[in-house]
This record gives C-alpha cells, sequence and structure tokens, in this order.
C-alpha cells in the first residue's frame, strides 16, 4: 500500500493515440513503465543510440522530479540501456518525454509501438544552496576516495 501520492498531470500527444498512461507493473513496484511512442519499428543495432518518444508531457508539483531509468529485464537480455541514466525531468519541464535508448548488446534490437522501455520514478527533492568555509567536519572516511576500503 503506497504511503502518499502525488497527482501527476499528463497530456497525450497525438503519437500517443491507443497507448497506455505510464503505470506500475506492481503494488511494490516504485518505478512506472514507460512506453514506446514509435510509428514505425526503430532497429538499434550494436553500439546504436535513437531517441525514442513517449508521447506524453507531464506537469509535476514544485518539488517532485520524475527520474528515468533502464529496464532490469531489457538491459539483462538484451544490453538495453539508457544513456544519460537516471534522467531528470524537472518540475518547471513541459516539453514531450523522450528516452535516450543505447544498444550495448551483441545483437541488433527493435523497439516496437507499445514496448515498456524505460521506468519513471516520481521523488521530492529539496533546493541546495552552498555556503563557503575554510574546514569541514571530520568524518571516518573523511577523504577516503575511489578503492579506499580495499575491497
Amino acid at each position: 500500500m503506497r504511503s502518499e501520492t502525488a497527482q501527476i498531470l499528463v497530456k497525450c500527444l497525438p503519437h500517443h493515440a491507443g497507448l497506455e498512461l505510464p503505470s506500475y507493473s506492481s503494488e511494490g513496484a516504485a518505478g512506472m513503465d514507460l512506453p514506446a511512442a514509435v510509428q514505425q519499428d526503430v532497429v538499434l543495432r550494436r553500439g546504436e543510440r535513437a531517441l525514442i518518444p513517449t508521447g506524453i508531457s507531464i506537469g509535476l508539483p514544485s518539488g517532485y522530479e520524475a527520474q528515468i531509468r533502464p529496464r532490469s529485464g531489457l538491459a539483462l537480455k538484451h544490453g538495453i540501456g539508457l544513456l544519460n541514466a537516471p534522467g531528470t525531468i524537472d518540475s518547471d519541464y513541459r516539453g514531450e518525454i523522450q528516452i535516450i535508448l543505447i544498444n550495448l548488446g551483441q545483437e541488433s534490437f527493435v523497439v516496437k509501438r507499445g514496448l515498456r522501455i524505460a521506468q519513471m520514478v516520481i521523488a521530492e527533492h529539496v533546493t541546495a544552496s552552498f555556503k563557503v568555509v575554510n574546514e569541514l567536519d571530520v568524518t571516518l572516511r573523511n577523504d577516503g576516495g575511489f578503492g579506499h576500503t580495499g575491497i
């Protein structure tokens, strides 16, 4: 059972006709599946990328973002990922959601109309400001970086 629901306004563009709105595929899912709103099949050969339309625009409330993430099944089975994952849709963006798919697999992959190509997670965020200081507080990790734990 979801503890909180945010109402997201959605505008369906003409090339979205006949497709489903983004939806959760299970009760506990954090991400909603986004379908491809392509008019004809798009073939992604090995190493190629393409901008795939979803046919929707959204209106997020202030203080929210939509994160666009890869689908694990497409990644594992076909090597299909998103180039800018996670992508961020800001609350003031009103253009079409489009997905930059890349084929990192060994075989060509066909994007068909309605194929669930990515997932969208709606998340709250805070606005940050910076304050310049001469020193930062000391932590156990402090400035230990890449691989500093030896694992």
